[in-house]
Parts: C-alpha cells; structure tokens; sequence
C-alpha cells in the first residue's frame, strides 16, 4: 500500500510537485500583482505630482501672463506718457521760442515807443518853445498895443487882453442917447487906425448907461449905444466877423454915486480885445 502512494499520478508528476508549482505560480502571480501595484501606486504618485507640476507651471504661466500684460500695460503707459512727455517738451519749447519771439519784439517795439517818446518830447519842447517865442512876440504886441490905444483912451490889461474905456474924457454920450458926436468920430477914427493893423484877434464892443430909467430902458440903450460904435468901426475898415456887441445896462458902474459928474462917466462904451491865438496866461490878472 505504500508503494501504491508513492507512485506518480497518471497524466505527470506527483501530486506534491503539481501543489507545489501552483504555489510558486500563485506566490509569482501575487509578486507580480504587489510589483504591478507597486508601479501603478508610483505612477500615480508620479502621475500626481506631474499633474501638480503641470498646476503650478499652468498657474505661474498664468501669473507670468498677467505679469507680462502688467508689464506690456506699463510699458504702453510708460510709453504714452513718454510720448507725452515728448509732446509737452515740444510744445513747451514751442512756447518757449514764442516766448523768446515776443519778448524780443516787445524790446524792440518798447525801444521804439522810447525813441518814439524821446522824439514826442523833442518836439513838445521844441513846440513849447515856439509857443512861448510867440506868446512873447504878442505880449510885446499887446504892450505896443496898449501904449497906443493908451494915448487915446484909458487902455487896460487884464487876463484876456486889453478892455479900452470910452468914457467922458474920450467919447460923451448925452443923457438917453446913442448918437456919436463928429469928436466922437474922430475918436473912433482913430481907434480904427489901430485895430485894423491886428491879426489874430477877437473885438467886442460893450455899452453902459447911468441909473436913471427902468434896467429894461437902460438896456435896450446900452446896447443901442454899443451898436453905434460898432457900426462906426466896420464902416472905417474892421472885419465884421471879428466883432460882437452886447450891453450891459446900468450894471457894472465905473464910479459910484448919482451925480452928473458920476453918471456921466458911467454912460459909457468899453472896448474889449482878446488874442484869439493864445491861452491867456494865468499871470495876466485883470488890473
């Protein structure tokens, strides 16, 4: 009966070797499940940590693509204000070079306008000088003038001129008339002689009366005796454009009182001469 277990099995070896090389395969198949486990176990902790890399560079990557759009953005920026910088400085230096421009035309026109100045005030001094050599040349005139209308009437200066009273001692007038005597004429012949010589001058004639009669009367008598000698003036040769009358009544007296003697003086006409090509200087106060 032993001899009977101890032989092998029909078909190949015995039962052990058939056990034992079903273990081995087993044991191997097991090492190669633990082996392949073992690799995809790697390969997944591999395939992971790849997947992590391939994160983190995708991550930078985008972090270095915002970074690169900040910078391009930041650099367009820097650039535009670069290009303005560069426009401003032109423009500045434009306006810089106008400035130049007007500042130097502003010289020159302010060098004229003191050249222009100097030659104003040469000419003003120039002109006053002129002015005053002829206002001389006519207060010498108006001096001769007075020295000789002075031999004939009471001849005044005042601020104006002269003012000549025609008054008794020259010309009379009666009481309420207007009538020239042929002295008076003579008298007024001769003042004619004188003025018809002037240039430049203006003539007016004023009448007075004494106070007896209404101030309407006198008025209307005062002016009618400035007319008379007025008349007699342009009718012996002076200009008719150069003369005025007005009268002035019984106002303005030359002397006060009511004697015959006092309102015989006061009836009176005075001739006023005024130099129509000068400004009266202010020195020349009526007397």
């Amino acid at each position: 009966m032993k001899h009977l277990r101890n032989q092998p099995a029909p078909g190949g070896g015995s039962t052990n070797d058939r056990g034992s090389a079903k273990s081995g395969f087993m044991w191997f198949a097991g090492l190669v499940l633990v082996a392949l486990g073992v690799l995809f176990y790697i390969m997944v902790v591999r395939l992971d940590r790849v997947d992590r890399e391939v994160h983190q560079l995708n991550t930078q990557a985008n972090q270095t693509s915002m970074k690169a759009d900040a910078a391009s953005a930041n650099a367009a920026a820097a650039l535009n204000r670069a290009s303005n910088a560069e426009q401003s400085a032109q423009q500045a230096a434009t306006q810089r070079d106008q400035a130049e421009q007007q500042k130097s035309q502003a010289q020159q026109q302010a060098q004229q306008a003191e050249q222009q100045a100097q030659a104003a005030q040469q000419q003003a001094a120039q002109a006053e000088a002129k002015a005053e050599e002829y206002r001389k040349q006519r207060e010498a005139e108006l001096d001769r003038l007075q020295q000789s209308l002075g031999q004939i009437a009471s001849t005044r200066r005042t601020a104006m001129g002269l003012v000549m009273t025609l008054g008794s001692k020259s010309i009379r007038f009666a009481f309420d008339k207007s009538t020239l005597r042929p002295e008076d004429r003579e008298v007024l012949s001769r003042i004619a002689g004188i003025l018809s010589t002037l240039k430049g001058y203006q003539i007016s004639v004023y009448g007075y009366t004494d106070d007896i009669g209404t101030k309407d009367y006198n008025q209307k008598l005062s002016e009618r005796r400035a007319q008379s000698v007025y008349d007699y003036l342009v009718h012996n040769g002076l200009d008719s454009t150069i003369m005025t009358t007005k009268g002035f009544g019984e106002a303005d007296p030359l002397v006060a009182g009511n004697s015959e003697q006092a309102r015989a003086t006061n009836r009176r006409v005075e001739i006023g001469i005024v130099d129509s090509t000068i400004k009266p200087l202010s020195s020349l106060n009526q007397q």
